[in-house]
């Protein structure tokens, strides 16, 4: 035998580390010891070379079988790549920055900007009609306590239309305080035509004051006469009037313990500048106040409306002027030092004035407070009824 043949029949193989490549071998045919290329259908028949060679005597005595013929590693390498498929191409950094997710912001007073919004649904066909929303508000403060006030009843001062620490005297007529500057008002009010009425000083003490005056139902109860732009006073002190605070001189000289403080307003068709009563309705078992649009009906000037004060029946000129349409109430406030007797204040509504004035300088003629009517609250409640009970007031 040949030894360059042994050789190559004991050399091992290299085993390929190619991952994309595909064993091709095939088992040998045993029919005339021939190797034929991998892929072959049928061996080559033999030349005239391998006839002549003389080796071929000794290799079909030794029986040994033919060595394979390897192609090199490149060509297979090469198929595999062809026959397999072409792999993704790895995203561009444009599209992943676009697709990398963004922070979520921990800022609570930013707004999101983003566009996306949630899918509207189509309105079902069936579904009901919205309802128009209206802004409800509290009822006002004392409604619907009509034990304050009654048409058998006479014009006073109000039990609950007061601060807390005002107290009143068993008639209604009288008030005192030692608590702070806060203010009462009376049960009834007007808002057209001339009216009058007075209060005299029975109190003051050494540490006392007053503001007394007339009020609309928004006037702060928690705070003196004249203290917003609801309420107009007259002071004690120097005789200034006062309104939003601000006070402006007006009388001659102050008044004091004893004197008879006349209060005069003119509200000429006044009716026709107040604004809309407010309108109540029930709900879940209790009244409320509502607005259709929320808001609040702007004030109306009257005009030739005025506000004077007497001092013991001798005016101290015109106070204010240009008021405001509304319900007007007289309102009292008092106020002195802890550990000293009460401020005290009496209001005579008519029609017996201890100092009714004789000439009011061409002003109309006022009717005394006690003759105005029972006006109710000044509202309107509609609503379903209740427990078999319907109420409506006015």
């Amino acid at each position: 035998m040949h030894p360059a043949h042994d050789e190559l029949q004991q050399k091992p193989k290299k085993k390929s580390n190619n991952v994309w490549t595909k064993s091709t071998s095939r088992p040998e045919p045993q029919s005339n010891g021939h190797a034929y290329p991998a892929g072959a259908d049928d061996p080559p028949p033999p030349s005239d070379d391998d006839a002549d060679d003389p080796d071929d005597d000794d290799d079909d005595d030794d029986s040994a079988p033919a060595r394979k013929k390897q192609k090199p590693l490149s060509a297979f390498a090469s198929a595999a790549a062809a026959a397999a498929p072409p792999l993704p191409a790895p995203p561009s950094a444009s599209a992943s920055a676009s697709k990398k997710p963004k922070k979520k912001s921990n800022n609570v007073w930013t707004k999101s900007t983003s566009r996306k919004g949630k899918k509207k649904s189509k309105p079902s066909p069936h579904a009901p009609a919205p309802e128009d929303t209206v802004l409800m508000t509290p009822m006002p403060r004392g409604f619907p306590d009509r034990s304050d006030d009654s048409p058998d009843a006479r014009i006073c001062l109000s039990r609950i239309y007061k601060a807390e620490k005002v107290e009143l005297s068993d008639d209604r007529l009288a008030a005192g305080s030692t608590k702070g500057y806060r203010m009462v008002r009376a049960t009834r009010g007007v808002m057209d035509g001339a009216w009058f009425f007075e209060i005299r000083i029975v109190r003051l003490g050494e540490t006392g004051h007053t503001r007394l005056g007339w009020t609309t139902d928004k006037g702060d109860l928690q705070a003196p006469v004249g203290y917003d732009g609801h309420s107009y006073g007259y002071r004690d002190i120097d005789g200034t009037k006062i309104h939003k605070a601000l006070r402006d001189k007006y009388g001659e000289e102050a008044y004091t313990e004893g004197d008879v403080i006349g209060c005069y307003i003119s509200l000429p068709d006044g009716e026709a500048y107040a604004p809309k009563p407010p309108h109540l309705i029930w709900y879940k078992g209790q009244r409320y106040v509502y607005s259709a649009d929320g808001k609040d009906e702007p004030p109306k000037v009257v005009p030739g409306s005025e506000i004077s004060f007497f001092k013991n029946g001798i005016c101290q000129g015109v106070a204010f002027t240009d008021l405001f349409g509304g319900r007007y109430y007289p309102a009292a406030s008092m106020y002195t030092l802890p550990n000293q007797p009460n401020c005290e204040v009496r209001f005579n509504f008519g029609p017996d004035f201890e100092f009714f004035p004789q000439d009011f300088g061409g002003r109309p003629t006022p009717r005394p407070m006690i003759e105005v009517p029972y006006h109710g609250y000044d509202c309107k409640i509609d609503g379903p009824a209740e427990n078999g009970v319907a109420e409506k007031t006015s």
